[in-house]
């Protein structure tokens, strides 16, 4: 602890120690030593002095930061007795400072993956509230559902024209306009007018199949999306309100365990001003208090990391799935544009000129390639929680 800063939570006037250091409270003070006994050594205008370690909250390091270093918006550092810092973000999950920490490394290098991106919460867009990481990834599944709707819809109307073409070709077929030719150009023409029943025949048999065969598979294609994606919600809100719940029970732990060191040094610096049986019976009653308030403290933080370590668990899970269900729907979306192209070139090969760069463009296509650029573009934060000490 020594080297450290500390912010001192109430007014001291020292004159409860033969070296007392006085200060008010909001000062920043240098901590010099730190003792057991829950008093210690610090340093403030040039002057040292001894001071009730519950008067004051650690600040930051020196050795870590300069003092006038500001924390992010909506964060908190708490330290440990160990002398570990923690910083907890607004969404109540604990996270390491990056200035302060070692890089973590990420649990799937070099493959942008959503388990890897996503922790952290951000600002709605189009609102004032925050959504967690995992809503922007729920975000993103909804937006592919829709797009494939909207490609079958666009598939619908490709088929209504094929039909209305088809029958407009049949029709100009049966018009009896220079049926009266005679000769070899009266059997051209004949079988010219023939063709466009052919033709229409052709395209006839495109619209079917690209009905059946694109269409219909797009519009089917996880009929019960949008429940099963409700269910991903709900779940990981619950886990996130149990989360906050226990975050809220920390707080309160610590809170108490603060006022009870209080009592604690206060009653202590009663005894030492005037020696009482009944002092002593209060400060053993304030000591077994300020305990057990320990014990709570211990037991609110444990609770809390069972809590936060199962929601690491599900965000991880959770997450690989919706990857794994996104790369399905671009290869599936990929397979039936594929069949559309092929039936494309079946119905007229004249145009496959046309369809040519098309085929290439869906070769091409790379469910990992759209992740990386949709993930460099939406990610929240790549850093992962670790557990809360005391």
């Amino acid at each position: 602890m020594s080297g450290s800063f500390c912010r001192s939570l109430y007014s001291f006037n020292g004159d409860q120690h033969q070296q007392g250091l006085k200060f008010e409270a909001g000062e920043v003070i240098r901590v010099t030593q730190a003792l057991d006994g829950g008093w210690w050594e610090g340093e403030k205008d040039g002057v040292k002095g001894w001071f009730p370690s519950t008067y004051v909250q650690v600040e930051k390091l020196s050795s870590m930061s300069p003092l006038d270093e500001p924390l992010p918006r909506d964060w908190k550092c708490y330290m440990s007795p160990q002398g570990r810092r923690y910083y907890v973000n607004i969404n109540c999950v604990t996270f390491p400072f990056p200035l302060h920490m070692s890089e973590q490394q990420l649990l799937k290098p070099d493959e942008w993956s959503y388990c890897d991106y996503f922790w952290a919460d951000r600002k709605d867009p189009q609102g004032s509230a925050n959504i967690s990481g995992f809503e922007v990834l729920l975000q993103k599944q909804l937006k592919g559902r829709q797009m494939q709707k909207e490609m079958a819809e666009f598939v619908r109307e490709r088929i209504r024209i094929e039909e209305e073409y088809a029958k407009n070709l049949s029709k100009l077929s049966q018009i009896p306009l220079a049926a009266q030719e005679e000769g070899t150009l009266g059997e051209a023409w004949a079988q010219l007018k023939k063709s466009l029943a052919d033709e229409a025949e052709v395209h006839l048999k495109f619209s079917s199949k690209l009905q059946s065969e694109v269409e219909k598979p797009l519009l089917i294609f996880r009929e019960n999306f949008k429940k099963d994606m409700k269910k991903f919600d709900h779940h990981m809100a619950d886990l996130r309100k149990q989360l906050t719940g226990r975050n809220a029970a920390v707080e309160k732990a610590r809170k108490s365990l603060a006022d009870r060191q209080k009592d604690l040094e206060l009653k202590t610096q009663q005894l030492e001003i005037k020696l009482s049986s009944k002092i002593e019976e209060d400060i053993k009653k304030a000591r077994r208090k300020s305990t057990q308030a320990g014990d709570d403290l211990m037991r609110c933080v444990d609770l809390y990391n069972q809590s936060q370590s199962k929601w690491f668990e599900e965000m991880v899970t959770s997450s690989l799935e919706l990857e794994r269900l996104e790369v399905e729907r671009v290869e599936m979306i990929r397979q039936h544009l594929c069949q559309y192209t092929t039936l494309r070139h079946e119905t007229d090969m004249f145009n496959q000129s046309t369809i040519e760069p098309v085929d290439k463009l869906l070769r091409s296509v790379d469910p990992a390639k759209d992740r990386e650029l949709w993930v460099k573009e939406h990610k929240t934060g790549e850093l992962r929680p670790v557990d809360m000490d005391i």
